[in-house]
């Protein structure tokens, strides 16, 4: 199986469900809920698709280069950014939109919990904290850590520090979307740790075994490649949740929402 076969069957082919599926829905007059209608929806999640590419180029580089992971050279076209296929650099757009497009239909169906206000500061630091626990010990494997945790120190170190930011200046909003988060996450993670499995089977890639604790979630699938797509799609979903969120903005510094709101005003004249 090629890397771009791979890519059309089990990427593009359910994005285009999702996407077909949002269409029919907003024929039908399905919109999401008020609280997520801060930006346009659509251009929020290639936004967050330029942020993957920009974030993971250099750490996906380095996973090449040093024997982390690698392709069959006979599965993809030659074309190369660096160490890396442009098959990859594709699969980092089509990541977030399809685990977003999966989050766009679901919040038609699934309502959040009424606003609060700011009412969880203290939970919010103290989620921060433990994160940054996590992350500490993560840079530790990484310095002194053996080859066998190399993979997995890399993808905590990696992600943690973004998802400590989310979890910082939004977890009370995040709580309130629970339902929605949890709808969207589990399965896009599942799924995409299904197909990444078929991928490593049918030989397109593979992962050093050398560089991996040696456990496979389940056959063919390394516990470091399950918790990578975990950890990439809270990365979107979180990120996604909380740009699209009203309540987000007020929560901004002084000077950040000034700018913001006149950001936001030559849009909104702009598209007038």
């Amino acid at each position: 199986m090629t890397y771009f076969g791979f890519l059309a069957r089990y990427v593009v082919l359910p994005l285009v469900v999702l996407r077909a599926l949002l269409a029919l829905g907003r024929k039908n007059g399905q919109k999401p809920p008020d609280e997520l209608t801060n930006w346009p929806e659509d251009k929020v999640l290639l936004a967050h698709a330029a942020v993957a590419v920009t974030y993971t180029t250099i750490w996906d580089n380095y996973l090449v280069a040093s024997g982390i992971w690698g392709y069959d050279r006979k599965l993809v076209t030659g074309v190369k950014l660096g160490w890396v296929p442009i098959e990859e650099y594709t699969f980092f757009v089509l990541q977030p939109l399809l685990s977003g497009s999966l989050l766009q239909v679901l919040a038609r169906h699934i309502p959040a919990d009424p606003p609060t206000g700011d009412t969880m500061p203290t939970q919010r630091a103290a989620a921060t904290g433990a994160l940054g626990v996590l992350w500490l010990a993560s840079m530790y494997t990484l310095w002194k850590g053996g080859p066998r945790r190399r993979y997995l120190s890399l993808i905590t170190s990696w992600a943690l520090p973004p998802i400590m930011l989310q979890v910082g200046f939004g977890g009370d909003i995040l709580w309130r979307h629970r339902k929605l988060i949890a709808a969207a996450l589990i399965p896009a993670s599942a799924y995409l740790g299904y197909a990444d499995s078929k991928a490593i089977r049918a030989g397109t890639w593979h992962i050093s075994e050398k560089k991996t604790i040696g456990w496979n979630v389940i056959p063919n699938l390394p516990f470091e490649e399950a918790l990578f797509f975990l950890l990439t799609n809270v990365l979107l979903i979180f990120g996604v949740t909380l740009v699209l969120s009203k309540e987000s903005e007020k929560r901004l510094p002084g000077f950040l929402r000034e700018g913001y709101e006149r950001f936001k005003a030559r849009y909104i004249e702009n598209r007038e």
